[in-house]
Formats: structure tokens, sequence, C-alpha cells
């Protein structure tokens, strides 16, 4: 079982946690919400997940343009007013780190609006970054995944290229129910009946010595998604787009899962099916070598970077 991922009790700040929040650096514990705002009530709130790794060059925050543009990107879409510098943010997630002596950390900035009970679009938004010391969000095991019986959000009624707040509790749904029934983490079908992603990760099959994942249609963009594919590029490995059927994920050499937060991590069995493929020895363990040095910076990508 996923201790990380089940554990409700994990500390995510103490009181001598700092915060950035509207351009301030405020302790965690202290910081307040407005409960009439439209974030809490209906999820009309944006957010992004970043990662900052100890490298010999310091401390990195991989792709931190990539994630702060989808940032604004994501209030854009939704209509939520959004007023900040990339790079003055960039900057200042560097110096929370700082203030919260964390070399390694997951980060997380939020933007969410102020009081309005009415449907209507924010006429003023805040942001909020904070960050903490996380592992990968799926542990380190090959995974166990079942098929969720909730779907992907049709794209027709959501921005699901979005990264929104309220669009989440799909992914809890589906999440929690792989964990009750003894699974770590769920695949959603499309509105279609096509493989989507899981709760929040993307997912890459192998076959026949090719990569597999599914097109951004009704999938999130994720930007470790756009790095496995721009890996695959550099090492020569072919990659397709392409709608997937559950019978063709079963019916795969191997799979993995990619995000911000669970990294690279490999698929074990899917709906009780296991992959014949040894995974030392699939495309996906040579893709999480390769993403671990890119992030520690141990070789040269620029390119990628």
């Amino acid at each position: 079982m996923l201790t990380d991922k089940i554990n409700m009790n994990m500390q995510y700040y103490n009181q001598h946690t700092y915060i950035f929040l509207n351009g301030d650096f405020v302790k965690a514990s202290e910081a307040g919400t407005d409960l009439f705002g439209q974030s809490l009530h209906y999820g009309y709130g944006v957010f992004e997940g970043l990662r900052a790794y100890s490298t010999h060059h310091g401390i990195r925050i991989f792709k931190a343009e990539e994630h702060f543009d989808r940032l604004q990107q994501s209030c854009e879409a939704i209509n939520l007013p959004y007023e900040w510098n990339k790079q003055q943010l960039i900057a200042s997630t560097y110096e929370l780190l700082d203030k919260n002596n964390l070399r390694a950390a997951y980060i997380r900035p939020l933007v969410f609006s102020g009081a309005n009970m009415h449907l209507t679009a924010a006429a003023s938004a805040n942001i909020m970054i904070a960050a903490w010391e996380w592992g990968p969000y799926l542990g380190q095991n090959l995974l166990r995944v079942c098929t969720s019986s909730l779907e992907r959000p049709n794209p027709k009624s959501f921005p699901v290229e979005a990264k929104v707040s309220g669009q989440f509790v799909n992914s809890i749904l589906a999440s929690n129910e792989a964990l009750k029934r003894g699974f770590d983490e769920a695949l959603l079908l499309d509105q279609d009946g096509f493989v989507a992603q899981a709760s929040s990760e993307n997912l890459f099959i192998e076959k026949d010595f090719k990569l597999y994942t599914p097109p951004l249609e009704n999938v999130f963009p994720g930007i470790t998604r756009q790095t496995v594919i721009e890996l695959c590029r550099e090492l020569h490995i072919e990659i397709v787009e392409k709608k997937l059927t559950i019978q063709e994920v079963l019916a795969a050499d191997s799979a993995f899962l990619s995000g911000t937060a669970a990294e690279i991590i490999g698929i074990k069995e899917v709906d009780g099916v296991a992959y014949k493929e040894d995974w030392e020895h699939t495309i996906g363990a040579s893709i999480q070598r390769k993403y671990k040095k890119l992030v520690l910076e141990e070789e040269n990508y620029e390119v990628i970077i």
C-alpha cells in the first residue's frame, strides 16, 4: 500500500514554515483565507506543482518557467485574473526555499479568488506559494493499477488542459476508489472509452520497442510527459501519440506513469494482468534513469532544459 499517498497526517508545515502570499513571506500558521471565496466554495482556482532538486550546481527548480507559464495559461482558461511577473515569481520561489532551508522540495503555487458567491468571473485573485519535503508521490515500487469506474472530464464541458482546483475532485474520487480496491492508482477512460490517463499522471506503454501515449485531446498536458517525449527524441526512441484501448494497455510489454510529483514510475500490472517484461530492461526504466540524471543535472541536456 502506498503509505505516502494515504497518509493524511503528513505535516506540510510547522510554526517556523514560511509561505509566499501576495508578495510577502508570512508564517504558514498565521496565514488565513476568505471563507466566502469562490475557490473554497466552487473550486474556482488553479495550481501548479514543481520540484526543486539539490544538484552539484546548487538548488535548481526543474523547468520553472514552463510551470509558471502553465499557471498563467490555466488562469486565462477560466478567466481568473493573473497579474504577476514570471521571473519575479521564480525568484521569490527560490527565496522561499532558502527561508525554509529546503534543498530538495515539492513546490505548490496556488491562485485563488476572493469573496464572491455569484457564479461569475473573479474581479481579482491572490497567489500563494508553499514548499515542503516530499518524496515521489506514488513511492518507489512498481504500481498495481486498475481501471476506474469514473471517466476523465469531457473536454467539451471543461478546459481539461488547465490545472483547475475543482477538477481534481475527479482525481480524488478515482484515486480513492483504487486504494479501496487494493490498488495503488487508477486509470481513467475518456468519454469515448479510450484510456486517457491516471488520476494525476500521464500514461506511456511500450510495445515492440516503441512507446505509445494518448494524445492531448483529453489528457492533461504534463510537463513531465513532454520531457519524456523530448528524452525519447534525444535517445532515438520511437514514440507515437495515439488513442489507446484498455486492451492495448493490457497487451503491452510494459508501462509507466509520469508526473512532476510522481516523476517516472513503472507499472507492475493493470486490472490484475501483470507485465511480463522485467522492468529494469524496459524503455521506461531507461527513461526513468535518464530523467533522474536530467533533473539532477548529472548529464548535459541543455536542449531539453
